[in-house]
């Protein structure tokens, strides 16, 4: 009997929901990740992120339904580089004093 390899794949729980977190490729398609250990899906999306253990045949059926086919095992951040703030106290940052709240996707 072949071995299924698991995959730790995030997800968002909300309530009693628990849905795949989805994702997209440079090109903008959306794909699916996974990664080959809890420890290195920590090390990217963060010690809070939840996740579920799967192997692939069943990550490909439920993203085929999506129209997803692209899946991505232990992918590595990709975002533009962050530049440095300006050198000011209050540049472009609002004062705690001035009414401006942050919200959270």
């Amino acid at each position: 009997m072949a071995r299924v390899v698991v995959w730790h794949v995030p997800v968002t729980v909300t309530g009693r929901t628990t849905s795949l977190r989805l994702f997209r490729l440079r090109d903008g398609r959306r794909c699916a990740v996974g990664f080959s250990s809890a420890g290195a899906l920590a090390e990217l999306l963060g010690p809070e992120q939840a996740a579920v253990v799967l192997g692939e045949p069943a990550l490909r059926a439920l993203t085929a339904p999506l129209g997803i086919e692209e899946l991505v095992l232990d992918p590595r951040l990709v975002a533009p580089p962050v530049t440095a703030p300006d050198a000011r106290p209050d540049a472009g940052h609002p004062s705690p004093r001035s009414g401006a709240r942050l919200q959270r996707r």
